[in-house]
C-alpha cells in the first residue's frame, strides 16, 4: 500500500514527527553510564502515554521478528544495529548506542533513529560510523523531490556509503509511512537512478541508512529480533521520516527545539 496524504494528514503527520524527534532527544539526554536499556522503555512508554500517542512497536508482530515486540523502543547497542530488543544491560563508557522509535498520534506515524556515543570515552571508529549515515540521509532527503524516483534516493544513499568505504546490506531499508509504520514504497540504501516508483507531493518516506563497519551480513540473536553485524563490528544507524512537498522535501522528526 502507498498513501498519499491530505493536507490535513500532514498537518498531523508534522506533530508525530516532532513527538518522536523529542522523545528520543529527551532519551538521548538521559543515556548516560549506567542506564538500563529496560529503563530507557519505560521513559519512553511513559513519554509517548502522556502525549496521548500509541507505540507502533509493543504489538509489532512481522514475519521477520519473533512474536510481538512488546517493547516501546529498539535499542541496539555496538554491533547491534536493527531492532534491538530492549533487556537488562547498563550502558558501559563507550557503548554506541542506536535508538529507534515509530509512534502513531492522530492517525499518522512517524518513524526517526539516532546513533551516538555513551559517555566521554573517544571512539573515533564509531563517530566515523555515525557521521557517514547521517552525510547518506542527507544525501537522500537532498534526492527527494516530486518526479524524482525511488531509484535516486537510493544511488545518492548508496553512492555516500561506499565512497567512505562500507558495504551495504540491502536486506532492510527505507519504507513508506503514513497511517501504519511500515508502506510501501521499499527505500533499499543502495540502488540505481531512474528507477522505481515516482515520487509526489504528500508521500511519506523514512529514509534509515545503516552501516557495519566491516562487514554487511547480519546475524539475528536469540531473542528472535535484535540484528547484530556478522563480526561483531560496530554498527550504525541514522534515520528521518520526511514528506515529499512540491519543492523538495520537509523533514518531519526534527526536534522542536532544534
Amino acid at each position: 500500500m502507498i498513501e498519499i496524504l491530505s493536507s490535513a494528514e500532514l498537518v498531523r503527520a508534522k506533530e508525530s514527527g516532532a513527538l518522536v524527534a523529542d522523545i528520543l532527544q529527551a532519551v538521548k539526554s538521559r543515556a548516560t553510564v549506567g542506564t538500563n536499556l529496560l529503563d530507557i522503555d519505560r521513559w519512553t512508554k511513559a513519554m509517548i502515554r502522556d502525549a496521548g500517542a500509541q507505540s507502533c512497536y509493543v504489538d509489532y508482530e512481522p514475519s521477520f521478528g519473533r512474536g510481538p515486540f512488546g517493547h516501546y523502543i529498539c535499542t541496539s547497542v555496538n554491533d547491534a544495529v536493527l531492532h534491538g530488543l530492549p533487556h537488562d544491560y547498563a550502558l558501559a563508557d563507550g557503548d554506541l548506542l542506536t535508538l529507534d522509535l515509530a509512534v502513531l498520534k492522530a492517525g499518522v506515524a512517524a518513524d526517526s533513529a539516532i546513533s551516538f556515543v555513551v559517555g566521554g570515552s573517544s571512539q573515533p571508529e564509531s563517530v566515523a560510523l555515525v557521521e557517514t549515515t547521517q552525510r547518506a540521509l542527507a544525501a537522500g532527503i537532498a534526492a527527494a523531490r516530486p518526479r524524482a524516483r525511488i531509484g535516486d534516493l537510493s544511488h545518492a544513499i548508496g553512492t555516500v556509503l561506499t565512497e567512505a568505504g562500507y558495504r551495504v546490506n540491502t536486506q532492510f531499508g527505507g519504507h513508506g509511512i503514513g497511517s501504519t509504520m511500515h508502506q510501501d514504497p521499499h527505500v533499499s540504501n543502495f540502488g540505481r537512478p531512474g528507477r522505481g516508483y515516482p515520487l509526489r507531493p504528500g508521500l511519506l518516506l523514512a529514509l534509515e541508512p545503516w552501516i557495519m563497519a566491516d562487514t554487511d551480513e547480519l546475524v539475528t540473536d536469540d531473542d528472535g529480533w535484535t540484528l547484530r553485524s556478522a563480526t561483531g563490528c560496530r554498527t550504525a544507524h541514522s534515520e528521518h521520516t520526511i514528506a515529499i512537498t512540491d519543492d523538495g522535501a520537509e523533514i518531519l522528526t526534527l526536534p522542536t527545539a532544534s
